[in-house]
């Protein structure tokens, strides 16, 4: 008689999907997500205002060696492209508002843990970016071609070099938007790689169109009003962004196949 042993392993290994499972969420979601951005920044105001003031000096720069070599075609580039790569510098804000969300204090410590512990996927989603933005310069670069070159230049003139360089300058923002709009939480959250968490980014916004184009709405009316205030309301918007992106990944995404990350 043949015996057939049954042994068999306690649990098996469950493979993981291709992409986390995305939500529907709510047209008017984002509006929760900025309540909830700014509760966090009062239970950590001093971090959250660093973030904004280091963003606020670092787009002066940008700034300042862009009209001292009278670059403003590579500004607008750079300054833009720069704003949306602030996310992979934001980590330390979705952790702080990690930790919130389980009613710990927030620790700097832990922040700074959770940033070496992500860095070679935060640098492979950093070198996804770094090439968009490179081409993105570029591309703002010669925008400057259709720059009325006559001393007196008609106000269709001008709206069509303000046309074109817009219609550029929202394709670059679309495709890091879209990749980049819940990957970088996911990364802190979860035991995944980067391209899996750009692929759910993607598939999320893509099931989301109208929610995130709401989203994405606000984003841009903060960075606008940062412009507007020379660079002074990044201290306060580029935070609070940064937390809302947190509170918009814990309503988007159901990444419970994957393991968490070790806390401490």
């Amino acid at each position: 008689m043949t015996h057939q042993s049954t042994d068999t392993p306690e649990a098996e290994e469950k493979p993981l999907p291709f992409v986390a499972k995305a939500n529907i969420v709510p047209v008017n979601a984002p509006l929760k997500w900025i309540r909830q951005g700014a509760a966090d920044m009062k239970r950590a105001p001093l971090v959250s205002l660093s973030y904004g003031f280091v963003m606020m000096l670092l787009s002066g720069v940008i700034a300042y060696c862009s009209w001292r070599f009278g670059a403003l075609g590579l500004y607008l580039g750079m300054a833009s492209g720069f704003l949306l790569i602030g996310p992979v510098l934001a980590i330390g804000l979705y952790s702080f508002s990690c930790q919130i969300e389980q009613d710990r204090k927030p620790i700097l410590g832990y922040c700074v843990h959770e940033g070496g512990s992500h860095i070679k996927d935060m640098l492979i989603f950093s070198f996804i970016l770094l090439i968009i933005f490179m081409i993105w310069a570029r591309a703002a670069t010669a925008v400057h071609i259709f720059f009325p070159e006559k001393a007196e230049y008609t106000a269709i003139d001008l709206a069509l070099f303000l046309g074109i360089g817009t219609a550029i300058g929202a394709i670059f923002s679309t495709v890091v938007f879209t990749a980049s709009a819940f990957s970088l939480p996911m990364i802190m959250d979860r035991k995944t790689d980067a391209i899996t968490a750009v692929i759910t980014s993607i598939n999320a916004v893509l099931r989301n169109k109208l929610t995130m184009l709401v989203w994405a709405m606000i984003i841009v009316s903060f960075v606008a009003a940062g412009f507007l205030t020379f660079f002074i309301g990044f201290i306060v918007f580029l935070p609070l962004i940064g937390h809302a992106t947190w509170h918009a990944y814990r309503d988007t995404i159901d990444a419970s196949d994957w393991p968490e990350n070790d806390k401490y």
